[in-house]
């Protein structure tokens, strides 16, 4: 679609919105795999004046009912593929209007089709005036730790960091940028956004299929990529991500990248622009580290619109409590940054955890460099305390990444008798591998190769087939310290131990 064509459509659908009861200043849900279908949907949303809540599609019955009734939206609109957890969540306890985004066939029994009601309304723009400091969209984290938080963002907020991301990342106007990740996270809507505010070329993908992926970029001449590592990773081992000439220009958020993947990715494409851009769903962006192939895993330094500090680790810190040069400390972004939120949606219990004399505290922890650039060390509820020491993950898995018997690896803190918490790595054997063989050749690494001090080195070995992760590759230890995994293999802690030479 040329811009004319998308600004009839999205025309149209917010017309459909209003037909179906949503008014300015409603919310308006979508539980939608994503593609052309959300992104038309949130653009809709945006001309009635109402506010977009997308959805995650991985939600269980139970976390999308709680989302549901927290947002209280005014509609809910749904595909083929999430009608069934959208019925398993609904209660008859407040009815909700419903609609559905697909082939009109598709649709339940009752739910109104949006495509066949499009087809029918004229075109022209609604008479609806949008303020900058009406709510455009209201994000659910993805719920690592607790409940899912709404956070609200405002018209402006959105604009912001949509204008931060184009001189962040060095894309500039007519850029074509693949539309993969998902809308319901703070990175498919940046990447849509961005495209739109500088007249670029937007490629939509549902799903992420590694194959398909890498043909639409060839095929579609994709010159921009933001992507979070799991899906660099896939498009890597497909084993002809060289073919992307095309591609320029790259980006990554969400999850840490290790060096290795920041070195493969260099070698497959060398790419013009490479930048690791960390930030949230709150404020969008803390800190852009510019050059990963000279620093790979480095944060940098806060982006054009924020201000950033490292304070005192301990809970409940004032920002006023700076760390002295070269010291660990958690980050403090100011929320002055016109990227960020105004609180959370109904909680004023995560407020107070999280922002204080006008500062966001995100739970990061961070140390600078000589250069003044940041390096992310883990956060802040993940540290172990192991026989009285603190302990981060963060280093630990570096390290262990570069053991050719991994092909993934995460550290938590299991309960143990003698040492509180042991640090423990659940590590993902790598192909071609037997989980007992990749276990022996990972704890030989670890006692005669890691370089880790005692205090650092895992106390234990668990071999499984995945790593949890959320929509979008970050890290869920709570499914492991809870004992939510299948053991394939283990070394115990006396493998660990450096022989005597």
């Amino acid at each position: 679609m040329t811009y004319a064509q998308w600004d009839v459509r999205t025309d149209r659908l917010a017309r459909v919105l209003a037909e179906l009861g949503v008014r300015p200043g409603d919310r308006v849900a979508f539980l939608l795999a994503g593609g052309e279908p959300m992104a038309s949907l949130h653009l809709a949303a945006q001309k009635l004046g109402a506010a977009s809540v997308p959805l995650s599609i991985r939600f269980g019955a139970e976390e999308l009912a709680y989302c549901l009734r927290d947002a209280a939206p005014a509609l809910l609109v749904t595909d083929a593929s999430t009608t069934d957890t959208a019925e398993a969540a609904l209660s008859d306890e407040r009815p909700l209007a419903r609609a559905h985004a697909g082939e009109p066939a598709e649709a339940p029994p009752g739910v109104r089709p949006i495509e066949r009601v499009a087809a029918d309304e004229p075109g022209g723009a609604l008479n609806t005036r949008v303020s900058e400091g009406d709510i455009s969209v209201m994000l659910y984290t993805s719920g690592t730790t607790g409940k899912p938080k709404g956070v609200p963002r405002t018209h402006s907020a959105e604009h912001q960091a949509a204008v931060a991301h184009l001189l962040q990342s060095r894309q500039g106007p007519f850029a074509t940028t693949l539309g993969v990740m998902p809308m319901f996270h703070t990175m498919g809507l940046r990447s849509l956004l961005a495209s739109v505010i500088s007249a670029g070329t937007w490629v939509p993908q549902v799903r992420f299929s590694p194959e398909e992926t890498l043909e639409l970029i060839t095929r579609e001449d994709v010159s921009a990529l933001y992507l979070v590592p799991t899906i660099y990773w896939g498009l890597l081992r497909t084993g002809r991500l060289a073919e992307a000439t095309s591609v320029r220009k790259l980006a990554y958020a969400g999850a840490s990248m290790t060096p290795t993947l920041a070195e493969q990715l260099t070698g497959a494409l060398a790419p013009e622009v490479f930048i690791n851009h960390f930030g949230s769903t709150e404020i969008y962006t803390f800190t852009i580290g510019p050059d990963v192939a000279a620093k790979p895993g480095c944060a940098g330094r806060a982006g054009v619109f924020t201000r950033v500090r490292l304070v005192d680790p301990e809970p409940g810190a004032s920002p006023s409590d700076v760390v002295g040069e070269g010291e660990q400390g958690q980050i403090a972004i100011s929320m002055d940054s016109p990227e960020a939120f105004g609180g959370y949606w109904n909680r004023p219990d995560a407020d107070a955890k999280s922002i204080r004399d006008g500062w966001y505290f995100p739970g990061d922890l961070a140390t600078a460099d000589e250069d003044g650039d940041l390096w992310v060390a883990g956060r802040v509820d993940d540290m172990i305390n192991s026989g009285g020491e603190n302990i981060y993950p963060c280093e630990i898995e570096e390290t262990l990444d570069r053991c050719p018997a991994v092909a993934d690896v995460v550290v938590a803190g299991l309960p143990d008798d003698r040492w509180g918490q042991a640090a423990t790595a659940f590590f993902v054997p790598a192909p071609g591998m037997t989980p007992q063989h990749a276990a022996t050749v990972l704890a030989h690494f670890v006692r005669e190769q890691s370089g880790l001090p005692s205090l650092k080195r895992p106390k234990r070995l668990i071999a499984v087939e995945r790593i949890p992760k959320s929509a979008v590759g970050k890290t869920l230890r709570r499914e492991l310290t809870t004992g939510n995994y299948a053991p394939l293999a283990e070394a115990p802690s006396e493998a660990m131990t450096p022989s005597r030479r």
